[in-house]
């Protein structure tokens, strides 16, 4: 057994800024207590692969973290999606298939005296580390999404930079609209939750919001339009969430589903402008911010909810918690079990977001 408590911290699922932020925070926290902190290279790949690296479990200090609160991206390297209980692999007849390696995970880490793991990510990281947690690891989780979509916690980091950036381009976009008297039509991220779209939509003064929580009509969407355009203002720009669909229609898919993976969406954007060109004989064209919105520096409220964040975990394990998931309950950081964090999505409530949503079921139906 270590003489000093050791802590493993990993990063999963798609990048957001903020998350150096939060290993920063993890660092400096547990110094304070004497505890040594290592970092998991690629997610748990650092644990599952060390041959790929001279070392996949790389201790951290304070002076290694000291200036990296405001860098996009994580020291830790690329985050992956990659599920220890369903890791995949050929087959003796070549053929991919799951196998069960969490084991190996946990048996890795007490290799080197690690019976504590801060796991940062979303919805599916986290229901990993809760069922690490079952194996008798000691876990507390910090929710990353820019997507905003974890239940238990008001606001997730990551989130507030994306929708900066989303915001910024609409109001860019309006200029280049209103030159080319065009219909623009906006493509961002969010999968099942419209949080993204809804806020930088209202933020950017678009002109029409179309969310996964809302299945739209596109005629009512083209209706709209044609009201909204004038002499005076002859463009109008739609912003829509990559998992948005039309009422009794399915999500427009990019890629098939790999096993491990999920389907990947995509192309929403390009169907409605296609859609609106023809049913308002207006030109229309599709801009897709993607990936855009994961990159970049952390505004200020993302630097400063990883830090709060990761300084709260290190507090967790020495409050003696496990298995639970630190969460913003304004005023207060406190702390959720996984399991119940991870219930359900938070998603946009039709009737219960206040003049936002209301804003959006109008411009989405039309007035």
């Amino acid at each position: 057994m270590a003489d000093r408590r050791r802590i493993a911290i990993n990063t999963g699922g798609g990048d957001a800024p903020g998350l150096n932020a939060v290993i920063q925070a993890v660092v400096y926290a547990a110094s304070r207590h004497g505890w040594e902190v290592f970092g998991v290279r690629d997610g748990y790949d650092g644990l599952l692969f060390p041959e790929r690296y001279r070392d996949g479990l790389v201790r951290l200090d304070r002076e290694m973290v000291r200036n990296i609160s405001h860098l996009g991206g994580t020291i830790l390297g690329t985050t992956n999606r990659s599920d220890p209980f369903r890791q995949c692999v050929a087959g003796p007849d070549g053929a991919v298939v799951e196998r069960d390696r969490s084991d190996d995970v946990v048996a890795r880490l007490r290799e080197r005296g690690i019976e504590t793991l801060i796991v940062v990510g979303g919805d599916g990281s986290l229901a990993i580390a809760h069922g690490l947690s079952q194996k008798g690891l000691c876990v507390v989780g910090v929710p990353k999404t820019i997507d905003n979509d974890l239940e238990a916690t008001v606001l997730t980091f990551g989130f507030d930079s994306a929708v900066a950036f989303a915001t910024e381009c609409m109001d860019r976009l309006h200029s280049t609209a209103e030159a080319h008297k065009r219909i623009m039509v906006v493509e961002v991220m969010g999968r099942y939750a419209g949080w993204i779209a809804l806020n930088a939509g209202i933020a950017g003064r678009v002109d029409a919001i179309l969310i996964p929580e809302l299945p739209y009509d596109i005629e009512k969407v083209a209706d709209h339009l044609r009201r909204r355009i004038s002499a005076e203002r002859p463009y109008a720009i739609v912003v829509v969430a990559e998992g948005a669909r039309p009422a009794g229609g399915k999500r427009t898919v990019r890629a098939a589903a790999q096993p491990g993976a999920m389907e990947r969406l995509g192309g929403i954007a390009e169907v409605v402008a296609d859609q609106l060109q023809e049913l308002t004989g207006r030109e229309s064209r599709s801009v897709v911010l993607g990936h855009l919105l994961r990159g970049g520096s952390p505004t200020a409220l993302d630097r400063l909810l990883g830090l709060s964040f990761g300084a709260a975990a290190v507090k967790a394990l020495a409050d003696g918690q496990n298995d639970v998931m630190v969460v913003l309950d304004p005023p207060h950081i406190t702390y959720a079990p996984l399991r119940q964090a991870l219930e359900r999505q938070k998603t946009v409530p039709p009737h219960g977001y206040g003049v936002v949503t209301a804003r959006a079921l109008e411009i989405a139906f039309g007035d």
